[in-house]
């Protein structure tokens, strides 16, 4: 398998802070139980912060491979990460069968690319001990579901949830440079996701990495009997937060059944039934991303 020229998804990217609890990856939480601190604990505490911070973000280290990195991301789980990141990988490499396209998985608590895209097995190790990361449909996958069982809980904190990304990212023979990439939001209409979302889009702005624009997902819900349109967690309120943002939806999702029954089996709805509209909302989405990637110079 050649080194990959073009484009790279990050697929499962969640990002949460504040009060107790923190979700560095995907929707879980993992607890942090802290101690009210006072006097020179509370001194030496805030010191040590503001030595953490002066160091600033860590050096970027580029590998020699693709093009452009997108980041697809929002804020807070279970707003259809993995589900867009799975069928805009797969509309990008439909709608130009030129560039070869990879998809990194980094939720390590709950890795769900593998099954979305109907992969089992372990990765192989090439001449050099390089991961090769499982082919299907087209993409070139990685996923810390290729690497535990199934049903096999992954308790990891901290480093080493930061050392297996590492990993996954830069002991693969997907060859990724993390010199050009830019972020998608995803987020559903509801309130209560896209106070998450706007946080997500303003830290990317704030490590200076572009977010392209905003995917509306389970942006309305058709019943397929009566055909009546209902809006269930809300209308256009990722249009209503773009418009805040300064930034555009690149497209609306539906909540619609056969997303989620194409998922379920492995068999993406771009792939198994690209005619259908909610296919080609996805497609469009696609045309957009592409439209708004900055030249991997910039």
């Amino acid at each position: 398998m050649g080194i990959w020229q073009r484009l790279l998804i990050f697929g499962g990217v969640s990002l949460r802070a504040g009060g107790g609890a923190t979700a560095p990856l995907g929707g879980s939480r993992a607890m942090v139980c802290g101690r009210q601190l006072s006097g020179a604990g509370s001194e030496t505490l805030k010191q040590r912060r503001t030595q953490i911070m002066s160091r600033g973000l860590p050096k970027q280290k580029p590998i020699e491979g693709v093009k452009q990195v997108i980041v697809v991301a929002s804020g807070k789980g279970g707003v259809g990460k993995s589900t867009t990141a799975v069928n805009l990988a797969l509309a990008l490499a439909a709608n130009d069968s030129t560039k070869a396209i990879g998809l990194l998985d980094v939720d390590v608590y709950g890795p769900s690319v593998p099954k979305m895209m109907n992969l089992k097995g372990n990765p192989e190790l090439s001449q050099s001990n390089l991961m090769r990361p499982l082919l299907n449909y087209g993409i070139a996958c990685m996923s810390m579901g290729f690497l535990v069982e199934e049903s096999e809980p992954v308790v990891w904190r901290g480093l080493m949830v930061m050392s297996a990304i590492e990993k996954l990212l830069r002991q693969c023979y997907m060859r990724v440079s993390l010199a050009s990439k830019s972020a998608v939001i995803v987020s559903t209409p509801q309130d209560i996701a896209l106070m998450d979302a706007h946080k997500g889009a303003e830290m990317f702005r704030r490590v200076h990495v572009p977010v392209l624009g905003l995917v509306q997902n389970m942006s309305v819900f058709q019943c397929p009997k009566c055909k009546h349109k209902t809006h269930i967690f809300g209308a256009d309120g990722a249009r209503k937060l773009a418009q805040t943002l300064g930034l555009e939806v690149l497209g609306d999702i539906p909540l619609h059944l056969n997303i989620r029954e194409a998922s379920d089996t492995g068999q993406p709805i771009v792939f198994s039934q690209p005619e259908s509209d909610e296919a080609k909302a996805y497609l469009r989405i696609a045309v957009e991303v592409v439209r708004r990637l900055p030249s991997p110079s910039e």
